[in-house]
């Protein structure tokens, strides 16, 4: 699982010039999700990005408190592009979960965040939409997180692709 965090001034998702769902001062969120993810990768990226300093604190001095120290909102939103891989100049995207299983995957995140700060403070964007995001970088400060177990397997994946499988006979 992969996240692209954004601390923001403010941000909105919108579908068709429709708004979808509007922040302040927080932290904007575009989460990948890739095929081998689980509850696991949910429970570790969740936390890293509650706990992350991205903020200052009341002396002005940097890297010093999180969004949920803040209390501050966060706009997560789904974007599968995040695992791609380029065959020539045209992005693959079979490292992506699919359709159902990654939207609830997806919830189950959301969720796990309102369960672990505050569910009033969670923002979405409409999964499966073309969106448009609108993002106030604040700083600007851009992080990108993944969880341990993603990399992992990413990495066995690249390796079976450039080494071939080492258990065929």
């Amino acid at each position: 699982m992969k996240a692209i965090v954004q601390k923001v001034t403010s941000a909105k998702v919108t579908v068709n010039e429709e708004l979808i769902s509007s922040i302040g001062r927080g932290l904007c969120v575009l989460v990948g999700i890739t095929h081998s993810d689980t509850e696991k990768d949910v429970e570790y990226l969740s936390r890293k990005l509650l706990s992350l300093r991205l903020f200052e604190d009341a002396n002005g001095k940097r890297w010093q408190k999180s969004v949920q120290d803040e209390k501050l909102d966060i706009l997560c939103v789904s974007q599968f592009t995040l695992y791609h891989r380029l065959k020539g100049n045209k992005p693959d995207f079979h490292l992506a979960m699919q359709g159902d299983k990654a939207q609830q995957l997806y919830q189950t995140f959301l969720e796990r965040l309102g369960k672990s700060y505050d569910a009033t403070k969670i923002k979405d964007g409409k999964f499966g939409a073309y969106m448009q995001v609108h993002i106030q970088n604040d700083g600007p400060v851009t992080i990108e997180l993944e969880s341990p177990i993603a990399t992992e397997s990413k990495t066995k994946e690249a390796d079976t692709v450039v080494n071939g499988d080492k258990n065929e006979k």
